[in-house]
């Protein structure tokens, strides 16, 4: 069942297993483990079954098992393989082995007279939610289907999607406590090996107690984990994944994780809604140039707001400066802390509104919005000016596709307020520098984050800031390395005479 390399793994727990005994003097302290004494009536064969209830579906051990079990003919062990109608029976005596399927709600047999070989046959029960429409990456069109905490349901969205015979599944186990299932997919013979094999060598690299999410994991296996900026790309839709496959990029999937995480992923990865390929190109390239300048809007407002107030005065127009200054007379606080006080109010605003029930923070976002803005504008503590430019700010940062680089985006503001605050424009200028430098250097797999900026591959910007028609998309992306470079061929046209020739 396992390599010797997840063996040793499965070993490294809390209290290692020894004997099959041992196992069951362990499990007895639980209330949900049960085990019973049996006869069969046919053969008077004494058997002793045994499981974990709260694993193990009740259908199956009353339909499937126990009547061939207690009225069925069988002598041995190797007679239940014929006997049970279960596809899957197991014969064993390696206590690791049992140990792993009675966790994992499999039945085991044992015939009375032998302490050491024993039949388990699966019986789990599968409780979790059904497949259900995507909530974080909602589009208008397009497929619904989003993946749910299930790794056997989210790998069946996969193949029924991508039904062919080069799709690899390889599956480990991470997490010396938790021993979470982790499937690595990609396509053979298109997909760069060096790609596979640094994406499970990090995922066999970690050592860790728990894995409940694929955040985890995203984590431990980023090139630079001390980065603001997420490396690995994370959807909960099958649609993209399917997408990211047939680029050439590895998929992880997580059980107990609704997101798949995919790699090598670039930066404007994370701008690229899945509606964009599901609307009209022109339509799509321009809500995807809106989306970047929301986000230089989003990062850039305040911080401009404080330079040119600190500093540069002399840039603004007279007539808007008559309106600054009238909406500032009573403003007791300098710019930067009028500005760092209201983003730290949409901050709290914000992380309220996700935090409490859905109806209530909704509620919490627009009241609260609208009381705390009305009312600080009133007592004289910010100006309406700054007020704007923080709400446009803030819808803005709304505009990113992808949630975890919209958190990176909201957290990158601070530094920009502070320089801003320190030495104006050029502090501005000094905080675009060094964030420019770390994306330079900053890897995802160790292929390079900024691709197609840095370094430059003209034929990898037709989905970049811009989003070409799919007969544009021949090859794929430079940056993967794939084995298979060229889509598809392009065809000459037959072009049709009018109507009226």
């Amino acid at each position: 069942m396992f390599s010797k390399k997840q063996k040793e793994f499965t070993t490294n727990t809390v209290n290692p297993v020894k004997s099959l005994p041992e196992i069951m003097e362990q499990l007895s302290k639980s209330k949900d483990f049960k085990q019973s004494e049996a006869i069969n009536e046919q053969t008077n064969t004494s058997f002793f079954i045994a499981y974990i209830a709260t694993l193990v579906d009740d259908k199956i051990t009353q339909k499937d098992l126990m009547p061939y079990l207690l009225y069925g003919k069988f002598h041995t062990l190797e007679d239940l393989k014929y006997l049970l109608p279960s596809r899957d029976c197991n014969i064993t005596s390696d206590p690791l082995d049992i140990e792993e399927k009675l966790l994992t709600g499999w039945v085991m047999i044992r015939l009375k007279n032998n302490d050491k070989t024993v039949a388990l046959v699966p019986a789990t029960a599968e409780v979790g939610r059904e497949v259900s429409p995507s909530e974080v990456e909602f589009t208008v069109g397009g497929p619904k289907e989003s993946f749910v905490e299930s790794i056997e349901k989210n790998l069946n969205l996969v193949r029924k999607r991508l039904p062919i015979k080069e799709l690899v599944i390889d599956e480990i186990l991470v997490g010396t406590l938790t021993k979470t299932r982790v499937a690595i997919i990609y396509i053979d013979g298109l997909t760069e090996k060096e790609d596979v094999n640094t994406m499970r060598q990090r995922l066999e690299d970690i050592n860790f107690d728990q894995i409940q999410d694929s955040s985890y994991i995203e984590e431990m296996i980023a090139d630079n984990k001390n980065s603001p900026f997420p490396q690995l790309l994370n959807s909960e839709r099958p649609m993209k994944v399917i997408s990211s496959l047939v680029e050439g990029k590895v998929a992880v999937i997580v059980d107990g994780s609704p997101f798949a995480i995919m790699g090598p992923s670039s930066v404007m990865s994370f701008f690229s809604s899945a509606e964009d390929y599901l609307m009209n190109w022109l339509v799509a390239s321009f809500i995807r140039i809106l989306r970047i300048i929301g986000v230089i809007v989003s990062i850039f407002a305040t911080p401009m707001y404080v330079a040119i107030l600190t500093y540069h005065p002399e840039i603004i127009p007279k007539d808007l400066m008559a309106s600054i200054i009238s909406s500032r007379k009573h403003v007791p606080f300098p710019p930067f802390l009028e500005a760092l006080f209201l983003e730290i109010t949409i901050e709290l605003l914000r992380e309220a509104g996700a935090r409490l029930p859905t109806k209530v923070g909704q509620t919490i976002g627009i009241v609260g919005g609208i009381v705390l803005g009305t009312a600080s504008v009133e007592a004289s503590l910010t100006s309406n000016v700054l007020l704007i430019l923080v709400s446009i700010a803030a819808l803005a940062s709304f505009t990113t596709p992808v949630y975890k680089i919209s958190t990176t985006i909201r957290l990158i503001r601070f530094p920009f307020l502070f320089f801003a605050q320190l030495w104006g424009f050029l502090g501005i200028v000094i905080n675009v520098c060094i964030i420019l430098a770390h994306l330079i250097q900053l890897k995802s797999l160790g292929r390079p984050y900024l691709e197609p900026i840095y370094p430059p591959r003209l034929t990898d910007m037709k989905d970049a800031f811009i989003r070409f028609p799919f007969y544009k998309g021949r090859l794929r992306p430079g940056y993967l390395h794939s084995q298979k470079p060229v889509r598809f061929q392009l065809k000459k046209e037959n072009k049709m005479k009018d109507i009226d020739e």
